[in-house]
Parts: C-alpha cells; structure tokens; sequence
C-alpha cells in the first residue's frame, strides 16, 4: 500500500459511504484512479467490506484495545500514514507524555488482534508499543 491507498482507506473510514466521484475530489485524483485503488483494495482483502459504524456498548463482541506507539526519531509522518491506513485503527490520537501517539484499536476476536498488532508493529519508524485491552467503560 502506498500512501494514495492509506488516505483513500483513511477517507472512507470517516465515511464509507462516499461516491467515487466524491472520493475522488477530496483525494484529488481521477474516478478512474479511485475506482482502480478500491478494486485493488479489495481484490488484495486490504478492505474486505464496507459496514455502518455504532456505538461502542452496542457492540459487545467487539474487541477493543488503546496502544501506545512510541516514534522514533523524526518519523511521525511516516508512522502516522501508515496507521491511518491501517484497518483495525479506529482512532489515533498525538499525544505527550510517555507515548507519541495513542491508537484506538478495534478488532472482531482475539486473532484479528494478534494480526493487527503484528502489523503494527512491522510499521518502520515504530520503536516501541504497549498495548491494553478495554474491558469496560463506565461513561
């Protein structure tokens, strides 16, 4: 994936919904690129479906986890494209203290966790994570 694929996947997790056409204006590319990435997309399984959103007590069986991600050196951008590409991402937050960023992950089990966090944590530029399973929120 490079980085036209990660905003295009950025873009539709904001709004799944979007027209070609419209993804198209705001990546600023042709239909015809848009068209093409999202086939790729999906031929490759890099998106393997496009859902509605709900709130998080009206999923249970939803997985849910913060990470922190420590940066390393000046790699943010680098880092920061890469994990808003990356599917179980549902949030991502700059942060200071300990970590540089805080992502939310959200997953359907505890294998797609493993898988995601294996990602991740391939991600160059990437020093150091932790990661904690949310188990349940009271507000």
């Amino acid at each position: 994936m490079d980085q036209l694929d990660q905003q295009l996947i950025a873009t539709l997790r904001q709004n799944a919904r979007l027209s070609v056409a419209d993804l198209a204006h705001k990546l600023k590319v042709s239909r015809g690129t848009v068209t093409n990435r999202l086939r790729k997309l999906e031929d490759s399984q890099v998106i393997v479906g496009y859902t509605v959103r709900l709130r998080p007590e009206a999923q249970p069986e939803r997985i849910r986890a913060w990470m922190g991600v420590l940066v390393e050196g000046n790699q943010s951008r680098r880092v920061l494209a890469s994990l808003l590409g990356e599917p179980a991402v549902a949030g991502l937050h700059d942060t200071n203290g300990r970590w540089d960023l805080l992502a939310e992950i959200e997953v359907g089990s505890m294998g797609e966790l493993s898988q995601a966090l294996e990602r991740i944590r391939l991600i160059s530029g990437i020093r150091g994570t932790e990661t904690s399973i949310l188990l349940t929120s009271y507000r």
